[in-house]
């Protein structure tokens, strides 16, 4: 296993910007060691870009995904957080769902709009002139 990633190939590897890794940085996401002007990243800072990463693509805010990485090594440890963790994608399915609901209903309503104008578009060029045509 390699002991140390430069900031080039944990941005390629994960195709984010170096900017994006040093915000991450800034947060105290991930803590690099220093040589001279060299940042270095142990195999633990990767693993904490790739649950960041994960949990953005979930939905979740940085906070969350903060709270979850650094629960792991204070008490209740694993648990603890496998226990956050499932309360977070619960509450996240749940927004996620009531979304959905409101797409569907936005969606029926679209349609019963289209179905009154195309009827109503319909009735005009019965009624129209050939001018008007």
């Amino acid at each position: 296993m390699q002991r140390y990633f430069t900031i080039t190939q944990l941005t390629q590897e994960f195709d984010i910007t170096t900017r994006t890794l040093r915000f991450y940085e800034a947060q105290g996401l991930v803590m690099p060691q220093r040589r001279g002007r060299q940042r270095l990243y142990t195999p633990g800072d990767r693993t904490r870009i790739k649950l960041i990463l994960r949990g953005k693509r979930l939905g979740f805010s940085l906070n969350e995904v903060k709270e979850l990485i650094e629960m792991y090594g204070k008490a209740p440890g694993e648990t603890g957080q496998l226990r956050l963790l499932l309360d977070k994608i619960a509450a996240r399915r749940e927004e996620l769902l009531e979304k959905q609901r409101d797409i569907e209903l936005t969606l029926l309503e679209l349609e019963e709009v289209e179905a009154g104008a195309k009827v109503r578009m319909t009735e005009l060029q019965s009624n129209a002139k050939p001018e008007e045509v």
